[in-house]
């Protein structure tokens, strides 16, 4: 059985390389994800491969982890996330927070930063 750590770099590592499936594989079955602190915004692997699939459509997508917390089954990374908004291409800051139990994801919340974006 892998570590909450090792889970969660396995899902970062997928979520670059926009591998829906190896990302999905990271996740529990019945597993939530939330706008940090309680707002649901996917449960389940048919919701969660929703939203990614549209998240992996952009092109600049990409994940830089800056520093990550284990404690017992919770980890916290705090990312720079690039991606293609609307406006144009830029980044955010994100707080993630994983619960993890049996060797998968079973919730996931994001602390969103405000979109910078970048200078044309």
């Amino acid at each position: 059985m892998s570590s909450p750590e090792q889970v969660v770099a396995a899902q970062l590592d997928a979520y670059n390389r926009k591998d829906l499936d190896a990302l999905l594989a990271c996740y529990a079955a019945d597993a939530c994800m939330y706008a940090y602190p309680a707002t649901l915004v996917a449960q389940g692997h048919a919701a969660i491969r929703e939203r990614m699939r549209l998240r992996f459509a952009e092109p600049d997508l990409h994940a830089e982890l800056r520093r990550r917390v284990v404690l017992g089954e919770v980890v916290i990374d705090d990312e720079i996330v690039t991606r293609t908004f609307p406006e144009g291409r830029g980044s955010m800051t994100m707080t993630m927070i994983y619960r993890v139990a049996d060797g998968r994801i079973v919730d996931a919340s994001v602390i969103a930063g405000t979109p910078v974006l970048d200078e044309s």
